[in-house]
């Protein structure tokens, strides 16, 4: 039985449909997993975020106390600049003419203190 022209434009409009709606079930479907792995990703951004922050204030806290730190790193190195500066030019520049005399005496009372701790280890 041939069919009449009718008969064959139904048939492809008909298997043009359910091409048409095949595809857009699919597009539907992989849509809607689209949008569940959209949700979940965006879930775990919101996340991260509140980790950066929370990262982010410890950060700064830590920072503050750097800056702390740094300005008690300045005090001491002042404090002890002025006191080189202190002993250099009041102690041991005015005392340098006598460190010759001072160094050899110095050496020698070590080198007594050395020999009497040996000499009391010996007879232990």
């Amino acid at each position: 039985m041939p069919l009449t022209l009718n008969q064959f434009l139904f048939l492809v409009i008909t298997i043009a449909i359910v091409i048409g709606v095949t595809f857009l079930v699919s597009l539907a479907i992989q849509l809607r997993k689209t949008a569940r792995e959209g949700e979940s990703t965006l879930a775990e951004i919101r996340e991260l975020v509140q980790n950066l922050k929370k990262t982010n204030e410890n950060v700064n806290e830590k920072i503050n106390e750097l800056g702390v730190m740094v300005e008690a790193s300045k005090k001491t190195a002042l404090g002890v600049s002025e006191i080189t500066w202190f002993l250099a030019t009041k102690i041991i520049k005015p005392t340098s003419k006598y460190w010759p005399i001072v160094f050899p005496l110095l050496r020698l009372g070590w080198r007594q203190i050395k020999k009497r701790k040996e000499g009391k280890r010996g007879k232990q």
